[in-house]
């Protein structure tokens, strides 16, 4: 593998120059700031734009991340996926940028948003590689963005959703320096997951991020997954009792990262849930955008009716929440009925549903697809169907399908594991073994290839190589080892959500 520094491995962006790494045709430009360090009283501000800066600026080594807890998920190694937890410094609102190395000019440019449950993660995270898009043609941007208290907390005195307005000055970057890179400034897709696509879901819905992108990729997000601001006040006054300040920004301005992260980690279990909605996170997480109509409703009302979107979600999203902890095959009757009562408001019409459906499935099934649906498949499918209704753009929708046998076969087609698909890093030596995400055995061999081509042609052309899906057919792609499209899949679950 050849790794060298060449004079051709500078670029100059708008606020000065950078020196990238060039590795077999590619280059990856590491750390490159978007907006200014978000230090004392601006980590509750709109971000601002870096200080430009003089000479050549090193971007050949990873940088710092947002402030953060390490997390571990169970038996399942998760560390390629959220990283390694904090690399303290200030300068973290950062973007890494990989291209190929001849730089011709009008590529598609793709933005990828990362998940961690708006706590975690990082441009660092090993499975945010961008180097296979590089190779294939596509400049690739990933981001870093202010996360849990100082991202997404609601505080009376700051502007809401920061951690979003972070991912729109990043597209205001993009628009500004992708040509530097390559890049097509006006063919840009951007896309996240978990997360990170319900913050690509916000994104659809804000009003200043028109048109700064063309395209849009939701992976198991969801369009119905932010908090109203009755909700949020809850974590507020629950963030502040902790650090025991009044919840006001002059009074968390002067808290400390670290105690900040701390009391974040310790935000567990509140309840949510309010006369006239639910915890559309159903207690996973106490941090999510913070808005009184949620993303789906914005686009139907016509924002983003220009934009093509694919949106998607795995198969058996929830067993990520239940395998890795003992908690699926220990599954009873009480327990889906207690999932069922924190998603929906007639949970036993819902078990009822879903145990029809599913005749032969274990309590485990059933509580891992309740719970599922509740994350991420109500609210993409409502995303999905809101965006069909505009005929000014196109609407796809995927299942990803592919079975891990990792935890002797209970993950299956869980949350996340289409990532290491879609960036063509399904071979990474980490992702495989006893606590693997993607197990022991090995994924078909043309999965991964195949999956990172079709993001890339969606990309390219706003066409993944499906029919669109609409208010009628529901044209969905179920991938799997072999590709099926199906009509509206799962059509009596769906109904009982939306």
């Amino acid at each position: 593998m050849s790794v060298n520094h060449h004079p051709d491995s500078v670029v100059t962006t708008a606020r000065g120059a950078v020196r990238g790494r060039r590795q077999d045709g590619t280059i990856a430009f590491l750390s490159v700031p978007y907006a200014a360090p978000p230090l004392g009283a601006d980590r509750f501000t709109r971000p601002r734009p870096h200080e430009p800066w003089d000479g050549i600026r090193d971007a050949t080594m990873p940088g710092p991340n947002a402030p953060q807890s390490e997390r571990r998920l169970g038996s399942v190694d998760m560390s390629p996926y959220f990283g390694d937890g904090w690399s303290y410094g200030d300068d973290y609102l950062t973007v890494n940028v990989w291209t190929p190395a001849t730089m011709d000019g009008g590529l598609p440019v793709m933005v990828f948003v990362h998940g961690g449950g708006f706590v975690a993660g990082s441009t660092r995270s090993a499975m945010y590689d961008g180097s296979g898009f590089a190779r294939d043609g596509v400049v690739l941007v990933t981001l870093n963005y202010r996360l849990g208290i100082a991202g997404f907390l609601d505080i009376p005195g700051a502007p809401a959703n920061r951690g979003l307005l972070d991912v729109v000055a990043a597209l205001r970057w993009v628009r500004e320096n992708a040509a530097a890179f390559g890049g097509d400034p006006h063919n840009v897709t951007l896309f996240g997951q978990s997360a990170g696509a319900t913050i690509v879901s916000g994104v659809l819905a804000t009003p200043e991020a028109t048109g700064l992108f063309q395209r849009a990729i939701v992976q198991s997000g969801s369009g119905l997954g932010a908090f109203t601001t009755e909700q949020a006040a809850r974590v507020t006054d629950a963030a502040a009792e902790l650090l025991r300040v009044r919840p006001h920004v002059g009074a968390f301005s002067e808290i400390s990262d670290d105690r900040l992260v701390k009391a974040a980690s310790r935000l567990s279990g509140i309840d949510l849930r309010t006369e006239t909605h639910r915890d559309p996170l159903i207690g996973l997480s106490p941090f999510s955008l913070v808005l009184d109509t949620q993303p789906a409703e914005s686009v139907l009302a016509g924002l983003s009716a220009d934009v093509d979107l694919l949106v998607g979600t795995n198969t058996e999203e929830g067993n990520l929440y239940l395998a890795p902890v003992g908690g699926y095959s220990t599954s009873t009757a009480s327990d889906v009925d207690a999932a069922a009562a924190r998603s929906h408001p007639d949970p036993a019409q819902l078990v009822q549903t879903y145990r029809r459906e599913r005749p032969q499935a274990s309590f485990g099934e059933l509580r891992s697809a309740i719970m599922g649906d509740a994350l991420f498949g109500a609210g993409s499918w409502a995303l999905a169907g809101a965006h069909a209704s505009h005929p000014a753009s196109a609407t796809f929708r995927y299942e990803f399908a592919w079975r891990s046998d990792a935890l002797d076969g209970e993950l299956g087609a869980t949350h996340a594991v289409e990532l290491p698909f879609v960036f063509d890093l399904a071979h990474l030596q980490r992702l495989h073994g006893p606590g693997g995400l993607l197990g022991l055995g090995r994924p078909p061999a043309d999965l991964a290839t195949r999956v990172h081509e079709t993001w890339i042609r969606f990309a390219r052309t706003g066409d993944p190589g499906w029919d669109p899906y609409d208010g009628e057919r529901r044209a969905t792609m179920r991938i799997d080892a072999e590709w099926t499209q199906v009509d509206d899949p799962r059509g009596r679950e769906r109904r009982a959500w939306i």
